[in-house]
């Protein structure tokens, strides 16, 4: 086996699995995407939304603790696809000394897998692409009345959630009237409905003794 045979192997194979795993769908090689931590923003400086402690720390641990392996089979195949086509061209078509040629071959495999590994590190984990339904939850989510809701009625409210101001049609929980600018929180959820009580009841509740 000559050393050209050698290359054309690996890049037979390095690009023969790269391409059935991108036609067969393949994605076990993809890390787990982070969780995104942080909810609907709260109105005139209070905390964060009413959720558990427990739940926002292991957002924030899942968030941080979700990294792509440099060494994986995207990242393989690329590096011998690489590596067997500059290898085969630089010992079919060039004069180069043997171990001249392996080293750009081996500069080559890097390169790709480099570029692999970049764009699952970069693209297909950035926070942009993530999308957790907790990040949407309503249930807790803090914020104002934008239409005043009438007693028994139906007004609206506007809130920060996901780092986008949103509005939805909201009722009160106790049907009892609230007025435009009162700061409240969302306790039920229901078809597109936000059922709210105001802020200040909640803590005046929590404040007692």
């Amino acid at each position: 086996m000559t050393w050209a045979d050698f290359y054309l192997i690996c890049f037979v194979v390095g690009f023969g699995f790269s391409l059935l795993s991108l036609l067969a769908g393949s994605s076990h090689w993809h890390p787990h995407l982070p969780h995104l931590g942080g909810h609907g923003a709260l109105p005139g400086g209070h905390g964060g939304p009413m959720r558990g402690a427990g739940q926002a720390s292991a957002g924030k641990s899942a968030a941080g603790g979700a990294s792509v392996s440099p060494f994986n089979f995207a990242t393989l195949t690329a590096f011998l696809a690489w590596f067997g086509g500059a290898g085969y061209l630089l010992s079919r078509y060039s004069s180069v000394w043997m171990l001249v040629a392996m080293a750009l071959a081996l500069l080559a495999g890097l390169m790709g897998s480099t570029i692999v590994f970049l764009f699952l590190a970069k693209v297909l984990t950035s926070s942009e692409e993530a999308m957790d339904p907790a990040d949407y939850e309503m249930v807790g989510v803090l914020g104002r009345t934008s239409l005043p809701i009438r007693e028994g009625g139906t007004g609206e409210i506007i809130y920060s959630q996901a780092g986008t101001r949103r509005t939805c049609g909201a009722r009160s929980e106790d049907g009892s009237a609230i007025a435009k600018g009162v700061e409240i929180i969302v306790t039920r959820y229901d078809k597109g409905i936000a059922y709210v009580r105001k802020w200040e009841d909640m803590a005046g509740e929590q404040a007692g003794p």
